[in-house]
């Protein structure tokens, strides 16, 4: 068995900044991949095939026909079949490398459950697809001083950005809020392909490792910025960020996310197989800009109080009003509303 796991892993080992010393605390580590989309599929592949000893992986959604141009562990009987995200990759990543341990967990990520998510992982990995998850996230990895890995991904273009409490800033510190509905970009408005997801998977997985081996000394306090189409890379100093001590969260132990108090809400409409989603503020949403992004993924109906539109995949329809409410209608799954919600309005 030595030699096996010896043989698996000597190119790794043969890199000196990790070495035979580091693959031995790769296999002791424990990893949270939140969320297994584009990110999220090689991220988990990236450090299951490195030997990282237990990887979690959570994420709410089933796998889409549409999933397969840059979601890597998934093919076409996962579409036909509807399987959780989760339970694919984990069956996929199984197959790869029976000597480390992965947990698939299919649950949408909510102030009443990351703290459990969280428990005894040494490094968290973002491969999430909205803001509000990561700021829960930011307020978990402050609240047990657990190092996340945050990055983001559309177009051609994408970020990361590192956070170790106490010693680097945190996420709030560059994103204060959600951003308003409808005003960022979105895979689902803007596209995304699948180059520059492997470009920003990769630097999250290279952050990760550090961190894992013992050597997150190493990590820049940068936000780092690609666009792949345009072959632009910038490395952006943040260090400073933490040091204005303005930040509510870091600094002033503000924890509203991991409180449940910013958290989107949403009721089950009964007898109408719909569910409402409500942002945590009332927020102006324009109508005619958020209609023209939409056209291309449905037939989009619009009048001054609301936007209708008939999704292609999945086949919803979902009511936009004026204060960011939604309706999804054709579904009584909270996860999957919100999860459209994130994908088509943006927060």
């Amino acid at each position: 068995m030595a030699a096996d796991f010896d043989a698996r892993y000597r190119k790794q080992t043969l890199f000196a900044p990790i070495g035979e010393e580091g693959q031995a605390l790769l296999h002791k580590g424990r990893a949270l991949v939140v969320g297994c989309g584009a990110l999220g599929s090689i991220i988990s592949e990236t450090l299951v095939r490195a030997g990282v000893g237990l990887v979690r992986i959570v994420d709410r959604d089933f796998v889409e026909l549409s999933n397969l141009q840059r979601q890597v562990l998934f093919d076409e009987r996962d579409v036909a079949e509807r399987i959780p995200k989760a339970v694919a990759a984990s069956r996929k990543l199984a197959a790869i490398n029976s000597g480390v341990q992965i947990e698939p967990v299919v649950a949408d990520v909510r102030a009443d459950n990351v703290l459990e998510l969280v428990e005894g992982i040494d490094v968290i990995v973002d491969g999430t697809d909205n803001f509000e998850t990561r700021l829960l996230v930011n307020d978990a990895s402050l609240e047990l001083g657990i190092p996340w890995v945050n990055g983001g991904c559309v177009g051609a273009h994408g970020q990361v950005m590192t956070i170790l409490p106490g010693k680097t800033p945190c996420f709030r510190c560059l994103v204060e809020d959600v951003p308003e509905p409808g005003s960022s970009e979105t895979c689902d408005t803007a596209g995304v392909i699948g180059p520059a997801v492997n470009i920003v998977a990769s630097l999250e997985c290279v952050d990760a490792l550090k961190i894992l081996v013992g050597k997150s000394a190493e990590i820049e306090q940068v936000l780092t910025v690609v666009d792949v189409w345009e072959g632009t890379f910038r490395r952006l100093k943040i260090g400073d960020l933490r040091t204005k001590g303005r930040c509510p969260a870091c600094q002033k132990g503000e924890r509203a996310w991991l409180r449940g108090e910013r958290a989107s809400q949403t009721a089950i409409l009964c007898g109408r197989n719909a569910v409402q989603v409500s942002p945590a503020e009332r927020r102006e949403l324009d109508l005619a800009q958020t209609a023209e992004r939409l056209k291309t993924h449905g037939d989009v109906q619009v009048n001054p109080y609301l936007i209708r539109v008939r999704l292609r995949e999945p086949e919803c329809e979902l009511t936009l009003f004026r204060d960011g409410r939604a309706i999804v209608q054709g579904t009584e799954d909270a996860g999957l509303a919100r999860s459209l919600y994130s994908r088509y309005v943006g927060a």
